[in-house]
């Protein structure tokens, strides 16, 4: 059963994390880029709207990314699978 646990632990630690902290900075790039977006072009609808859009998929985004973080630690909490903690 060890074995089992160490090749989770690993899979998440080599794969799984880089790839959701990878995600969740995309997220938040575009989460910024919307908020910038929407404050420069302030005077235009059509920008505002585009910022508003960016703003929102980027925290939408990232409420998924730490959603997924979560689930995963308490998937493998429910198995006895220690992570180390981030």
């Amino acid at each position: 059963m060890t074995s089992v646990s160490q090749v989770i632990t690993r899979i998440n630690t080599e794969i799984i994390n880089p790839l959701i902290i990878l995600l969740f900075g995309f997220a938040l790039i575009l989460f910024l880029w919307g908020g910038f977006k929407f404050i420069r072009d302030a005077g235009s609808e059509d920008g505002r709207t585009l910022g508003k859009k960016s703003f929102i998929w980027g925290i939408i985004g990232m409420v998924i990314m730490v959603s997924v973080y979560g689930i995963l630690r308490l998937v493998t909490a429910s198995f006895g699978v220690d992570l180390p903690e981030y």
